[in-house]
């Protein structure tokens, strides 16, 4: 089922805002939950963070629109810090 959203659903920094996410909810009986955005989750959060980003960094697409601007699909990853795990390189 297709939802149409609003601008008024839709989180200037990705994402559904709160009032997108119960409106999504309410028309398709879904259980949308807010994003993950804790520096380092545990648990279920961590392994919600994980799969969300490994949907999502697949997903074929721009990451900057024509006019250079964030896609709505680079601003969701920003916003649950999708890559930003830096690793750690040992120095000899």
């Amino acid at each position: 089922m297709a939802v149409s959203m609003r601008k008024v659903h839709k989180s200037p920094t990705g994402g559904l805002s709160a009032k997108g996410r119960k409106y999504y909810n309410r028309k398709t009986g879904s259980n949308l939950k807010a994003p993950v955005t804790a520096k380092n989750p545990k648990g279920k959060a961590k392994a919600r963070k994980d799969s969300f980003c490994a949907r999502m960094s697949g997903v074929k697409g721009p990451m900057k629109d024509e006019k250079g601007k964030p896609t709505r699909k680079a601003l969701a990853l920003k916003k649950w810090r999708c890559g930003t795990t830096k690793k750690k390189t040992r120095r000899s």
